[in-house]
């Protein structure tokens, strides 16, 4: 049988250093969290698990078209004040009968898309190693993914802990993907990295509508 691969997009945090929901920052014509979860349901991923914690309703029904998506389902993370390790306890939890792999998608990187995720995850499963991520000059980034092997020590992650810790004990059994193509790997925390983030997508338009012209 095939290996099935989910997606959990960890979207429970409280937005402490924005001051309001970055999930729900416009980005071109929709939110920062709607323009993750497009790309992750235009992915090869079997399954999208999308966790909500902080004004989990408020961000629910700011959300729109995506939510009809069958691809999607929502899981709330009631003890998010808890850290990022309390969501992918809750993902994996949801996901540990019935997929092989997880990926962790991270909602405040706004440049995250199908392709990259679909070149992880071929690249990965290719490699038949026990984890694997996305490495940008070298340095290990996101998304990452884990295999079935690896659930139970995701399920003992305690804090605002992630998976970091399995990367430095199986340093030797990580499939590490270089895109091989321009990826922007920042995340927004800050209303200077939203700013930031917006000049930089108005620079991009601007460059490729010149391109455009000729």
């Amino acid at each position: 049988m095939q290996d099935r691969a989910a997606g959990l997009i960890l979207a429970a945090g409280a937005s402490t250093r924005m001051g309001k929901p970055k999930q729900l920052l416009p980005v071109q014509g929709t939110t920062l969290l709607e323009r993750v979860i497009t790309e992750a349901l235009n992915s090869l991923l079997n399954k999208v698990f999308l966790i909500l914690g902080y004004r989990a309703e408020e961000i629910k029904n700011a959300l729109s078209g995506v939510l009809l998506n069958k691809k999607l389902k929502i899981i709330e993370n009631k003890a998010y004040a808890q850290g990022i390790s309390t969501s992918i306890i809750a993902g994996v939890s949801e996901v540990a009968d019935t997929y092989d792999h997880v990926m962790l998608l991270l909602a405040d990187m706004p440049c995250i898309n199908a392709r990259l995720i679909d070149l992880l995850l071929r690249r990965y499963l290719d490699s038949h190693l026990p984890l694997g991520a996305i490495q940008i000059k070298s340095k290990r980034s996101h998304p990452v993914i884990f295999s079935r092997r690896l659930y139970p020590e995701l399920m003992e992650l305690r804090g605002d802990v992630g998976g970091r810790a399995l990367f430095r004990k199986y340093r030797d059994q990580a499939c590490l993907v270089d895109p091989g193509f321009s990826y922007d790997d920042s995340d927004i925390d800050t209303p200077e990295d939203y700013a930031d983030f917006n000049t930089s997508l108005a620079r991009r338009i601007a460059d490729s509508d010149d391109d455009t012209k000729y």
